[in-house]
This record gives structure tokens, C-alpha cells and sequence, in this order.
């Protein structure tokens, strides 16, 4: 293909939390490469996903999402990723839930660039009884910002994704590709382990302990094809520490059966993971301890 048919930019995916930010990424990659749960803050890192087509290469940026409540260091630190992404990026997709727009949207809106493309997508669009719901809808947050593009589509069974990806492709700039078209991220295979393992945290504990978790990974080695892997579930207060343990060590067994199950499907190679769990108090409000878990 000649070089200027070709495009290639960036594409921030921003949202309240759970609104469906990364399965709405992981759907158009086609791998669960950002990690998904029901609770807020599951999201924490910039994330890289690429999508590379015949005349198209787009580089998906997955934010946390905007925090408003329990504010801390760490969620200042989310924060402030989501608005150096803002910052940065060509294009901007919104993503909203179909018919649900309150004040934590609108905090989001008040970020976004007036200066670049913003694409609204309305996600859980199939879960709308009356269809006809959705003009007014549309109306309703059209006059809160002007968007260039507004896209209804359903992430989680896969519905317009290919009209979004139109949507999006005419606002990238003429250049070729950056990345290898068999690349999906720019992140390592240490940092998407310690994902998968905060994943399982998340979703196979309670409300009050993932919150306060992170993953250390502490050693990664490759032995042939086999990978190595040594991981350390940080909590927040030494009364976490038997939760996540649970009697006899069955619950901290299930999460690391099934992270390392994820594990192996993404790496396409067998997994020995090791996990423990350490105390380390304040350390979500903790700049220092932040710094070392890599925010």
C-alpha cells in the first residue's frame, strides 16, 4: 500500500470507571490484553494496545478510569495519567453507557480536549429494551460537547466495532506504521503477569481488600519455554493478609491457579508462578512506594 493511504496515531479510550474501557480494547485486539472486573480502579497503568489492518495501524491508549471518590496519591496519580493522555493523543474516544449520564461522565467531559477529534461511544447499547431511548439520549449529551463522531455499540458481543474503527481511522494522521504488525503492546511480559494477578484479586475477592492490593513481580525467568514467575500481593493493613490467604490457602490457591492459567494463554508457553502475600502499610498514599510499583 503507498504510503499516504496509510494512517497511523493514537487513540485514548476515557470513561468514568466501568464503563467498559478495556473490554471495549481487548474486543477490537482480539486478546485479553487490559484487565477487566466490575470495581473501580481496576484499571491503573497506561496501556498500550495495538490494532494493525492492511491500511491502518491504531495505537489504543487505555486509561484508568476518572476518579472522583477515595482520593489519594494514587488516584491523584490515575488522574493525572488520564489528562496527560488527553494531552497527547490524536483522537479521543468517550465512552459513556447507554442512557447512564451523571455527574462522574460529566467530570470526564470537562477534561476532554477541544482541540482534537472526540468520539462518543455509547457502549451496552444492545441492553437498551426501546431503541428509541437513544436519540434523546445522544441529544441530551450532544449539547454538553461538541463530538465529531457518535458511535453506538455493544463491546462484550462485539456489535459496530468495525463502524467505530471507521469512525475513528478518518481522523489519523497520514504516516506509516510505527510498530511491527505483529505487536500488540509496548508493555512486557513482567508487567502483564502482575496485571493477570491483580485481576484474579480483584475479581475473586470482596469489596474492601482490592483496593488496597498491587502486585510486585519479584523475579521473571525464562528457563527454555518455561517462565518463572515470583509474585508478591501487597495489602494495605496485616488484617488483609488471612482474607486473601483464606483457610488453609485455598483462596490465595484459586488466584494463583487462575492468573496463571491467563498467563499461559497470553504467553503461549507453560507458567510456574509462585505467590505470596506482604504487608506494607499506607503504600496507595505512599509517593515513594508508588513510584516503586511502577505509577
Amino acid at each position: 500500500m503507498p504510503e499516504q493511504d496509510f494512517r497511523c496515531g493514537t487513540i485514548a479510550i476515557v470513561g468514568r470507571p466501568n464503563v467498559g474501557k478495556s473490554t471495549l480494547l481487548n474486543h477490537i485486539l482480539g486478546v485479553k490484553l487490559s484487565i477487566t472486573s466490575r470495581k473501580a480502579q481496576t484499571t491503573r497503568y497506561r496501556m498500550l494496545g495495538i490494532h494493525t489492518t492492511d491500511d491502518t495501524q491504531y495505537l489504543f491508549v487505555d486509561t484508568p478510569g476518572f476518579q472522583t471518590r477515595h482520593i489519594n496519591a494514587l488516584n491523584r496519580t490515575l488522574n493525572k495519567t488520564v489528562q496527560q493522555v488527553l494531552a497527547e493523543v490524536d483522537v479521543v474516544l468517550f465512552v459513556v453507557e447507554a442512557t447512564q449520564f451523571g455527574d462522574a461522565d460529566r467530570k470526564v467531559l470537562a477534561l476532554l480536549p477541544k482541540n482534537r477529534p472526540v468520539v462518543l461511544v455509547i457502549n451496552k447499547a444492545d441492553k437498551l429494551d426501546d431503541k428509541s431511548k437513544l436519540l434523546p439520549f445522544i441529544q441530551e449529551i450532544a449539547k454538553e460537547f461538541e463530538f465529531t463522531e457518535v458511535v453506538p455499540v455493544s463491546a462484550k458481543r462485539l456489535l459496530a466495532l468495525d463502524e467505530l474503527l471507521s469512525a475513528t481511522r478518518k481522523h489519523l494522521p497520514e504516516q506509516p506504521a510505527i510498530y511491527g504488525e505483529d505487536e500488540l503492546t509496548d508493555r512486557n511480559e513482567r508487567f502483564l503477569a502482575a496485571e493477570i494477578l491483580r485481576e484474579k484479586v480483584f475479581r475473586l475477592l470482596g469489596e474492601e481488600v482490592p483496593y488496597a492490593i498491587a502486585v510486585e513481580i519479584e523475579k521473571f525467568e525464562e528457563v527454555g519455554a518455561l517462565r518463572r514467575i515470583f509474585a508478591a500481593i501487597i495489602v494495605d493493613k496485616e488484617n488483609q493478609k488471612p482474607i486473601l490467604i483464606g483457610k488453609g490457602g485455598e483462596k490465595l490457591k484459586r488466584i494463583s491457579t487462575e492468573a496463571r492459567q491467563d498467563m499461559e494463554k497470553l504467553f503461549d508457553g507453560k507458567v510456574y508462578l509462585e505467590t505470596w502475600v506482604k504487608v506494607r502499610s499506607g503504600w496507595a498514599d505512599d509517593e515513594h512506594a508508588l513510584k516503586s510499583l511502577g505509577f
